[in-house]
């Protein structure tokens, strides 16, 4: 496969971005799935071609880090296993993200896997969709428990029933819980993508990238306009869409089919040595279907699990060194690489993170970043440190009126003194 790729920031499979801790190689998992198989190659490459640190991505992806001399060996033995686009060119665009749960989810409406396949198939064959950036991104939502809502996408897809219909409503960037623009039959829905994204193309310029920049130009009742005059749309009257219980990606939950379960665990901090991820595949292989599943909270699940085996895999889960239950502190924090791999960091994120977690009294959720581009979490968490030197950080709280972090609430705390402000804000029954 040939590897002349236009030039990008973004890492990808077949263009190995250069960090301070060695080359980023990004691997776009269809649908978030991995085979056991699979895995264990990625294991191996991130051993004998780089420094051994692989991390789950908060768009459902692994990457490998740490990436020397034997950069194109590594790509190699991905490709030979079936990590790769199918296209050189279609790497960038394969950007649409699932629920974690498609297809086994009890509350999901549709199993979006085969319209899933039908849209990858046709941003990695259809030429005119290469022009989009690798960063313009969709979503698809089948209406599991399950699902990563607040995550802004160029173009997301949700499926609902109005008055015994079921539906697929959609929306230009921005989330699930947001009110769509309006809907389309099952049917149409492969064929409401392509025309969202010819028509994107047919009206933005090079430099609108991304949907929001068109929008500023071309408003979305514009746009709205525009695409009815290709494709049927619905208006939609009710939109209830709102996500499950917290911690569905930890621990033991239910499947559609009685008598199975998904178990789901995390690495601390996204990270995952090469012996987490060939000793979760063996697990795959042993009581499950030989699939992995990863998350956009950066954790993986094994689906389709007998219930009698549950407890055991979790435990066996937990001997890796993964995080299995929502209640350690670890698990409700998000540390991007920070300074000791990204040039841009301005503090040591990841250990400042599980300091924090030592000093905090109960689990609080937190987003430590080492710079304004908020790499770890592509929504807004309820509190973010934002990294102003080594060791120090600006304390944000998300509030729906401040965009961005939210509202500056302190500066230049150490982590000590943020884990006391912290403390007491959960506390508080104003924060609740």
């Amino acid at each position: 496969m040939s590897t002349a790729l236009r030039p990008s920031a973004c890492p990808g499979l077949l263009r190995i971005v250069q960090a301070l801790d060695g080359g980023i190689c990004r691997i776009k998992l269809n649908g978030g799935s991995i085979s056991a198989d699979q895995a264990e190659v990625v294991a191996h490459a991130a051993e004998r071609f780089a420094s051994g640190v692989i991390e789950a991505t908060n768009r459902a992806n692994l990457q490998i880090r740490g990436i020397d001399e034997h950069g194109t060996a590594l790509i190699d033995s991905l490709l030979a296993a079936g990590l790769g686009p199918r296209t050189a060119a279609g790497d960038d665009v394969r950007n649409l993200m699932l629920s974690p749960a498609a297809g086994i989810d009890p509350q999901m409406r549709l199993d979006t896997r085969t319209l899933a396949g039908q849209i990858l198939d046709t941003l990695q064959s259809h030429p005119r969709f290469h022009e989009l950036s690798a960063k313009f991104a969709v979503q698809l939502d089948g209406g599991e428990a399950l699902a990563m809502l607040e995550h802004p996408h160029d173009l997301w897809l949700s499926v609902y029933e109005e008055r015994g219909e079921t539906l697929l409503a959609f929306g230009l960037a921005g989330c699930p819980t947001d009110r769509p623009l309006a809907a389309v039959a099952l049917a149409d829905g492969h064929a409401l993508v392509v025309a969202v994204l010819e028509l994107f193309l047919d009206l933005a310029r090079p430099e609108q990238t991304r949907m929001r920049h068109l929008l500023d130009e071309c408003p979305a009742p514009v746009f709205l306009e525009k695409l009815g005059q290709r494709i049927n749309l619905k208006a939609v009257a009710d939109w209830p869409r709102e996500a499950g219980p917290e911690g569905l990606h930890l621990g033991i939950h239910p499947q559609q089919s009685a008598g199975q379960v998904y178990v789901g665990a995390a690495p601390a901090l996204g990270r995952l040595a090469p012996d987490m991820l060939r000793g979760a595949a063996q697990l795959a292989r042993t009581f499950g279907d030989g699939t992995l599943r990863f998350t956009p909270w950066q954790s993986l699940l094994l689906p389709n699990v007998r219930e009698t085996a549950a407890v055991q895999v979790l435990d066996e889960l937990g001997k890796l060194n993964l995080l299995t239950h929502a209640e350690n502190p670890v698990a409700h924090l998000i540390a991007c690489t920070g300074s000791n791999g990204c040039g841009k960091g301005l503090a040591d994120t990841k250990h400042d993170a599980r300091l924090l977690a030592t000093l905090l009294p109960r689990a609080v959720d937190v987003h430590l970043s080492g710079c304004p581009r908020s790499c770890a979490a592509a929504h807004h968490a309820p509190a973010t440190l934002l990294a102003v030197s080594p060791g120090h950080y600006d304390l944000y709280i998300r509030d729906a009126a401040v965009p961005g972090f939210g509202a500056l609430h302190a500066h230049n705390l150490t982590i000590e003194v943020a884990a006391t402000l912290l403390a007491a804000r959960s506390r508080s029954p104003l924060d609740a």
